[in-house]
């Protein structure tokens, strides 16, 4: 039976309870979807997501990726500076994070881990990739996900809402909201996905440091 399943950084848990704030922050009297919440839906910087095969185990993938984040230099603890409220097609609000070259390696690692067990038949042929990048529909055709290689764009999720609102918020974010500078993240997830990919349920976690 496929999975639908992914891997994320997940933040502190002080920055993981300060990214739900911004989340209702942001949206104001607008209600993002899906809601973060510390017990629900989590906040979290995706590396991979997709259909998965029952060949998949995530405990031994999330050690390999967790051994190749050691060895990559991610010791315990990964600063990532905040880029800004960016808006995403179609209606989507990101808190756009930099991607230094640890995170490239870290999502590659998670990429070796997992290619061989996607359930490629449960790729979305008819998804509508009109407003994709050149290098985001080479990631898709290619893994069934947007965002990887070229196009990969660490952001955590602030939810969906119509299109002109997301416009909207996205352009008045910078006025109405004191955005932190810097968010630390410190452990790896396998994750469950939920409603537009979200972080339903956690199957998994591992501490960045080695145990």
């Amino acid at each position: 039976m496929t999975r639908w399943l992914g891997v994320a950084l997940l933040p502190r848990a002080d920055h993981l309870r300060a990214a739900v704030r911004l989340q209702a922050d942001i949206g104001g009297e607008v209600r993002l979807q899906p809601p973060l919440h510390p017990d629900g839906n989590l906040p979290h910087v995706t590396l991979f997501q997709g259909p998965f095969e029952n060949t998949l185990v995530p405990q031994e993938a999330l050690e390999l990726i967790g051994t190749a984040a050691f060895d990559s230099g991610l010791h315990g603890e990964v600063p990532l500076s905040s880029t800004g409220v960016v808006y995403q097609p179609t209606g989507w609000l990101f808190l756009a994070l930099e991607r230094p070259p640890l995170l490239e390696a870290l999502q590659k690692a998670a990429l070796t881990a997992l290619d061989r067990h996607l359930d490629r038949a449960s790729f979305d042929g008819d998804k509508d990739v009109s407003r994709f990048t050149g290098a985001e529909r080479a990631s898709y055709e290619r893994y069934g996900y947007r965002y990887t290689g070229e196009a990969y764009a660490p952001h955590m999720t602030l939810g969906r809402t119509e299109e002109e609102t997301a416009l909207e918020l996205v352009r008045s974010a910078r006025d109405r909201v004191d955005l932190p500078k810097e968010w630390v993240f410190d452990r790896l997830s396998f994750y469950v996905m939920g409603q537009h990919g979200a972080h339903a349920e956690t199957l998994l976690e591992r501490p960045l440091s080695r145990t």
